[in-house]
């Protein structure tokens, strides 16, 4: 009951005029930042929704993969760059970004990822990885300004930003690879 708390409140700042408009005046902020809170809120939130409702998460996601096919159907939306544009001039889009983020792809992914099996997430994983670097050298080597609303400058920034997040989930898989994980597996014994 705490997390849908946390959950309400984060969402709560988000929507603060203050907040929110800082968070999208830099591009970086709006795509890295805000985007993925709004996603954070949706996991928290999940978590009381999931247990609530579990005979309908069971019936409609019961292996994890319609839930996690929507995780990133959305999240490939949102990286596009007119995506990021229209929720900027289109009040609806702008809407749909607040209550969908959290809905379809914090919710679901809460109750898809731990119902997935070892090699679905990482196919999800290595799967986002391509997606990442393909939106860096989008943003980086772009000849002309791909949002209308930001200026070419933070749009690069943006670009390194997806290369750093990129990077970060490659370091991510071979730490998972190159570790031993026996030790997590076994239970010490009283």
């Amino acid at each position: 009951m705490k997390n849908i708390w946390i959950g309400c409140i984060l969402f709560l700042l988000l929507l603060l005029p203050p907040i929110r408009l800082w968070l999208e005046s830099i591009m970086i902020m709006h795509m890295l930042v805000q985007i993925p809170l709004l996603m954070v809120v949706g996991l928290y939130v999940g978590d009381y929704f999931v247990k609530r409702y579990s005979t309908f998460f069971e019936k409609w996601n019961a292996s994890g993969i319609p839930g996690i096919v929507l995780v990133v159907i959305v999240t490939m939306y949102w990286m596009i760059p007119r995506a990021m544009d229209e929720a900027l001039s289109i009040p609806l889009v702008e809407m749909f970004k607040y209550v969908g983020l959290p809905l379809l792809v914090g919710l679901p992914l809460r109750d898809s990822w731990s119902k997935l099996h070892t090699i679905v997430k990482g196919f999800v994983l290595f799967n986002y990885i391509p997606m990442f670097g393909m939106m860096a050298w989008l943003y980086i080597d772009s000849p002309i300004q791909v949002c209308n609303n930001y200026l070419e400058t933070e749009q690069k920034s943006l670009g390194w930003g997806f290369f750093l997040v990129m990077m970060l989930m490659l370091f991510y898989i071979l730490q998972i690879v190159f570790v031993d994980h026996k030790q997590e597996k076994e239970k010490p014994s009283l």
